[in-house]
């Protein structure tokens, strides 16, 4: 087949979308299909970098665009790269997209599928929207005031019609199916595909084999890591109460910070305000050393605020799952996440806002390495059996194998 994937991050960028895409477009692209990319040229993390306008990546046509350079500081900057992207991403997607085609619609920025929705009808092509977050709900979910009135509703229809017009809509899990489906998407159309890890890139690294414990000060420690996007769907001040709390221990438990985004700012503030001895930050790790980043945190931290629930999943699971160590996650005790971690005995949910039964979590993991270890092996054994990436490819292949047809 020939597929059309749009995005505003792709190869070399080490972006969470960005990674998937790669993932997925160098494996279809390795089965024979052909394969094209429109993405921007700058990458996640520095909106100065310039990238090739035009590149061939393991098979991959890349086509790059330019675009506005305001980067994620704020919203109104964020608004204008955004459009920039929408104009030019469809002026090149127009220009490349050929009857028959499949188009894919990743969701960064917010509402480009309304654009490739657009050209698929103008070209003959078919859609496929694949669904990392539900927008506007979930900027409605977070008070953007922008969004508040009626042009939200107007975002909504354009992008139900949009859901409505695909051949298929990819979602992470079922909560996000539900909205899709409440969205007007025929059930016969939303295809549950979650994102993944690569479980023989990201292998579990015993704290004593791994030299970045040692380079960061670490050894002989507990540490507490949260790794990824630091983004607006997640909550900070439980995580930050609960090292204030831990800081008095005579041997204090360290939190690790490593990435960045819209709130890392926010955070180092409060770090510095609030006097946090026991909290260190590290910038993005390149990909190929994942296995040691991830094996820095005895235990890992994942946090979503509870009103994002079905709009967005936080894609950082899956490295820790490869990773196999347990997690404590913050959010709705009651969501898929919380309901994923308790089931499967992979760690521990707490209830945004409670400081002291985090706490309280990660002094009883601490204490208990054979627990630790336990959750850990049951955390990699569940993303083999269910979140590598091979089992993802599958899904996808099944499923374009099906519209062919």
């Amino acid at each position: 087949m020939r597929l059309v994937f749009v995005n505003r991050f792709f190869y070399p960028d080490h972006s969470a979308t960005s990674q998937l895409l790669t993932d997925l477009c160098f494996a279809l692209a390795a089965r024979g299909h052909e394969v094209h990319v429109v993405t921007s040229c700058q990458r996640y993390d520095d909106a100065a970098a310039i990238l090739p306008e035009h590149e061939r990546c393991q098979g991959v046509e890349v086509h790059r665009v330019r675009t506005t350079r305001f980067g994620r500081d704020n919203l109104l900057g964020r608004a204008a790269d955004y459009a920039s992207f929408y104009l030019a991403a469809g002026w090149r997607l127009w220009r490349i997209a050929r009857t028959g085609d499949v188009l894919v619609a990743k969701t960064d920025p917010p509402l480009i599928s309304v654009v490739v929705a657009l050209v698929a009808r103008l070209r003959g092509a078919r859609l496929i929207n694949w669904v990392q977050d539900v927008f506007p709900e979930v900027a409605e979910a977070l008070g953007v005031r922008a969004l508040a009135g009626p042009q939200a509703g107007l975002l909504r229809r354009l992008r139900n019609a949009g859901l409505r017009s695909a051949v298929a809509n990819v979602v992470l899990g079922e909560s996000m199916a539900a909205v899709v489906a409440r969205a007007g998407a025929p059930a016969s159309r939303v295809h549950v595909i979650p994102n993944w890890a690569d479980r023989e890139a990201i292998l579990p690294v015993a704290a004593a084999e791994n030299p970045l414990r040692r380079e960061w000060g670490l050894e002989g420690k507990f540490v507490v890591c949260y790794s990824g996007n630091m983004g607006r769907v997640h909550e900070f001040d439980t995580i930050l109460d609960a090292a204030r709390i831990l800081s008095t221990r005579a041997e204090p438990i360290v939190f690790v910070f490593i990435g960045a985004g819209a709130q890392r700012r926010r955070v180092e503030e409060e770090v510095r305000r609030k006097d946090l001895a026991n909290v260190q930050f590290r910038p993005y790790q390149d990909r190929a050393s994942l296995s040691l980043s991830l094996g820095v945190g005895d235990v890992h931290l994942v946090s979503q605020r509870p009103e994002v629930e079905g709009y967005v999943f936080p894609s950082k699971l899956y490295g820790i799952l490869a990773a196999g160590r347990p997690l404590a996650f913050i959010g709705d005790r009651k969501g898929e996440i919380s309901l994923l971690v308790e089931r499967e005995g992979i760690g521990a949910a707490v209830e945004q806002g409670d400081a002291a039964a985090l706490s309280d979590q990660l002094l009883r993991l601490a204490g208990d390495a054979g627990s630790r270890e336990a959750m850990g092996a049951r955390a990699r054994a569940l993303l083999c059996e269910r979140y590598d990436k091979r089992i993802a490819f599958k899904a996808w292949e099944k499923m374009l194998r099906e519209l062919a047809s």
